[in-house]
């Protein structure tokens, strides 16, 4: 056996000679090729077949369920709330990532190389961190609204609809901020090392360029982080303080349970403000990857191959993906709807959904 697989190795390193995986972009291209990559050979065509599989199969479900949920959300009066205007805003960055990046990565996995200039490695790499820095702060606001409902209660100000558009402005500037820099001067867009998508200069070792990446992580991966988990902590004692008293109540009052509409409204809250801490959980596991490989680059901290940088590109846009799906199964009123407008989508049955496990923004909304 071995001896039948190892010419077929051989077959294929040969006919690769001497080549490198520069060899086939463009000449316009090349100076933005770091010399880094001029020692790897051509990756094996069949990790390009994959890679472009993989995210024509992503690009396609984030944009139907990115799609549904601006769709639903947008056009069912229950669910038209301020905070609601937060996953509006997340699903919309979501499908717009997808959207702008997803077929020229497939295009090019077909080509084996970036084949579209490089404006457009520019412009890819752009939208790639403008979508993905306003995804992240979108979620962080979510969070920090969940927050403000449970651990405030009604010491809290409620959002209201002028509130959450302020908060979306705000995220955008902020992503547009760190967009921009690097097109003038502080770090760069260039090719990955697969060759087929463009991101951040994480291999140019003058500090200008190396500390675009520090800050740049600071702002939109930990601080983000720490807020969240901040937020979520407070969170889960504000409800177990919470429970700690029903049961003590109930005890007293010599009843097995002690339910109130208002601490109905409670565990709902607590069960939707898990389910964004799930989601949010998997967009940290989708970026993780590439801050890794940033990281790795700009303090040489280990040897960066071609094949490597496929896996930030894969998991960065599996992120596009989760929400819609998280939302789907665990929003009650937005699976009913959904039923009503696309039953084939649906994930539930046709008996309408128990209004006790409404959409996070109920209990906001009654406090306003």
């Amino acid at each position: 056996m071995a001896a039948f697989v190892e010419p077929h190795f051989d077959a294929w390193t040969q006919g690769a000679g001497n080549m490198t995986v520069v060899d086939k972009v463009p000449p316009e291209m090349l100076h933005m090729v770091h010399p880094h990559w001029n020692q790897f050979p051509p990756m094996n065509p069949l990790w390009h077949s994959i890679l472009g599989f993989a995210i024509f199969m992503l690009g396609m479900i984030s944009m139907i369920g990115n799609g549904c949920v601006m769709y639903i959300f947008t056009n069912t009066k229950s669910l038209r709330t301020p905070s609601n205007l937060l996953v509006v805003n997340l699903a919309f960055s979501d499908f717009f990532m997808m959207f702008c990046m997803g077929p020229p990565m497939v295009i090019n996995c077909w080509h084996e190389t970036w084949v579209f200039g490089p404006f457009a490695c520019e412009l890819y790499a752009m939208l790639g961190s403008l979508f993905g820095c306003a995804s992240i702060w979108t979620m962080t606001m979510i969070a920090f609204d969940r927050y403000n409902v449970i651990v405030k209660g009604l010491s809290g100000k409620p959002m209201t609809n002028n509130g959450a558009l302020l908060r979306i402005f705000g995220v955008w500037a902020f992503a547009l901020f760190w967009t921009l820099a690097p097109l003038f001067g502080w770090n760069r867009y260039v090719p990955e090392g697969n060759m087929t998508a463009c991101g951040t200069d994480y291999l140019t070792q003058t500090w200008l360029s190396r500390s675009y990446i520090i800050i740049y992580a600071v702002f939109v991966y930990w601080l983000p982080l720490l807020t969240i988990i901040y937020s979520y902590t407070f969170i889960l004692k504000a409800v177990s303080a919470h429970e700690k008293n029903m049961r003590e109540q109930a005890k007293k009052m010599n009843v097995a349970s002690l339910r109130t509409q208002e601490a109905q409204n409670t565990s709902t809250e607590m069960k939707l403000a898990k389910v964004a801490l799930v989601t949010i959980s998997l967009w940290f596991m989708a970026w993780t990857p590439y801050l890794v490989i940033n990281f790795t680059g700009i303090f040489k901290a280990a040897p960066i191959s071609p094949l490597a940088t496929i896996w930030g590109s894969l998991f960065a846009k599996a992120n596009a993906v989760y929400n819609p799906i998280v939302y789907g199964i665990s929003h009650p009123k937005y699976r009913a709807a959904l039923y009503q407008k696309f039953p084939s989508l649906s994930c539930q049955d046709a008996t309408p959904a128990d209004d006790g496990q409404s959409v996070a923004t109920q209990a906001t909304d009654e406090k306003a």
